[in-house]
């Protein structure tokens, strides 16, 4: 590869990456607000015993969860939706970093890429449970 080549290749990368990055941020935006405005609009004033925690409801536990309570088009199941989008978007940089370092052929980043991806689901997992 040329050096006029490999620059337009990086700048192609960045481009994406960033686009990615952008994307996934905005999504997550929009599920966040539009799932408080909703949250707001049914529920006006709630009254909030801080006397005794309450930790979240099952159904926002598990990721099938949200997205059900979020496909039924509830304020908290969208709201729930923006905060795992907004989670996943860096977990989704770094899969396409992998992808990107394979398609160059940079054996080093991919396994260093590798490792971090698998951190990153292991953590995601639950850790060593």
């Amino acid at each position: 590869m040329t050096t006029q080549t490999t620059e337009r290749s990086d700048q192609r990368i960045d481009l994406i990456m960033s686009r990615l990055l952008r994307t996934g941020v905005l999504l997550s935006a929009m599920f966040v607000l539009a799932g408080g405005a909703l949250y707001l609009l049914r529920h006006a004033t709630p009254v909030t015993d801080y006397h005794h925690f309450q930790g979240e409801p099952a159904e926002f536990r598990t990721v099938s969860g949200i997205f059900h309570e979020a496909l039924a088009g509830h304020g908290r199941g969208l709201i729930q939706l923006g905060l795992l989008l907004l989670i996943a978007t860096p977990i989704a940089r770094v899969a396409f970093s992998l992808l990107a370092f394979l398609y160059r052929r940079e054996w080093t980043y991919v396994l260093v890429t590798l490792v971090v991806l698998g951190i990153l689901f292991y953590s995601l997992m639950g850790g060593h449970r």
